[in-house]
């Protein structure tokens, strides 16, 4: 059984209504159920949704000593541009962790095309809508086997 955690930073408990037309029109409570669908029966996922920087990174530190979770998907919001402790905690962590986001970050802002969390991470996923999250679980799963 794999142990999968997916992290939402700032502002995606908004979807669904925020910007439709960037992040689409599902609600994370959609996306997360159809992350539940497409999951296997050998693998458990759980939730974690937060505005608040610090309580991101205790929840990886928590994903590697007290929950005992295998890898992570990670859509760290606006904190993909801007957080160094992000960043340090899934370098600490030791898991594989795969930075997901629903837009294209490349064809946005200049500010965004920068992301600090994708060097810690094993890969990066975007620009495909709610399938974005799919996709990265299905890469981390494969990493994994």
């Amino acid at each position: 059984m794999k142990n999968i955690l997916i992290i939402n930073g700032p502002n995606l408990n908004l979807l669904g209504k925020r910007e439709p037309e960037i992040y689409g029109s599902l609600t994370l409570k959609q996306i997360n159920a159809n992350i539940l669908k497409i999951s296997s029966e050998n693998t458990k996922v759980s939730f974690f949704q937060s505005n608040i920087e610090g309580e991101i990174v205790d929840q990886i530190g928590k994903a590697c000593t007290d929950e005992n979770i295998d890898g992570i998907v990670i859509n760290p919001g606006a904190y993909t541009h801007t957080s160094i402790a992000i960043h340090d905690a899934i370098k600490a962590s030791h898991l594989p962790v795969v930075e997901v986001h629903l837009s294209s970050i490349y064809q946005r802002e200049d500010f965004r095309h920068k992301s600090i969390i994708s060097a810690a991470c094993i890969g990066q996923i975007f620009g495909f809508g709610a399938k974005s999250y799919e996709l990265g679980l299905e890469a981390l799963l494969s990493v994994l086997r």
